[in-house]
């Protein structure tokens, strides 16, 4: 006698849920690709943004200042704060000049006490520190940069001889240009630092490349940050003076009297 009874698996449904759990691989599959995709993205976009992010906050090369003894006594060195520092052995009194090079009362300070500030590193007695910073390229004219151009150029001849480096200033002083004039030529620049001595041609490369132009801007938006909003400003062993103080002969008495 033959079975009649029917299947209750048939082949069809079978199939059918063949075919569903296909089509279920597949859109997971899919599914998968898909976030991986996202995944990648999201991994190249935060790359490129943690790249350009280090390329913005990178301060650059520092200013190899040389630290040997000149044949006057004299010591160079590079402060924290970014300042060029000059002294001999054992000073104690710290004269601090935040100076902008297209600062036109950077230039009169300098013309009424550059001598005094000179001669101070001469005794012995007290360590200048230039603070050369960049907030005046606006008033440059132009997209020239010149405090930003002279500002590395100070880095550059410091990095070669620090014992020559007042002389250079004083003459960069002098031929300060006007404002919005368009600052001088990066030609210039190197022939100023011939004159005050600074021959190797490393030094005129230092100019002509900007060198040090991010570590340039590092310290002038530190120096911003910390609350310096005009230059010339000064210390003396910390504390800051005030314009009456910087005329030739309180600006001398002052330095004096804390040497003491």
């Amino acid at each position: 006698m033959v079975n009649s009874k029917v299947s209750k698996n048939p082949r069809g449904k079978n199939a059918l849920a063949s075919v569903q759990r296909t089509d279920r691989t597949r859109t997971i599959l899919i599914q998968v690709g898909v976030a991986v995709v996202l995944v990648g993205l999201i991994a190249a976009i935060g790359i490129s943004i943690a790249v350009r992010n280090a390329e913005k906050n990178d301060p650059g090369p520092t200013p190899p200042i040389p630290s040997q003894a000149t044949a006057d006594g004299i010591v160079g060195s590079l402060t924290d704060n970014g300042s060029i520092r000059l002294a001999k052995a054992g000073a104690k009194t710290v004269v601090r000049v935040v100076a902008d090079l297209q600062c036109p009362a950077c230039q009169q300070f300098e013309a009424l006490n550059g001598k005094t500030l000179e001669e101070a590193v001469a005794s012995g007695n007290t360590a200048v520190e230039y603070n050369i910073i960049a907030f005046l390229d606006p008033n440059s004219g132009g997209n020239s940069r010149y405090s930003s151009r002279a500002a590395n150029a100070a880095y550059c001849v410091a990095g070669s001889d620090p014992a020559k480096f007042q002389k250079w200033l004083e003459s960069m002083f002098k031929q300060q240009p006007p404002e919005g004039a368009g600052g001088l030529p990066d030609d210039k620049l190197v022939q100023i630092a011939k004159d005050a001595g600074y021959t190797d041609p490393a030094v005129g490369q230092c100019i002509t490349d900007h060198k040090y132009d991010k570590y340039v801007q590092k310290v002038t938006k530190d120096a911003l940050n910390s609350g310096i909003h005009q230059t010339p400003t000064i210390y003396v062993n910390g504390q800051q003076l005030q314009p009456n103080d910087l005329s030739p002969d309180a600006f001398k008495q002052k330095i004096e009297a804390v040497a003491k």
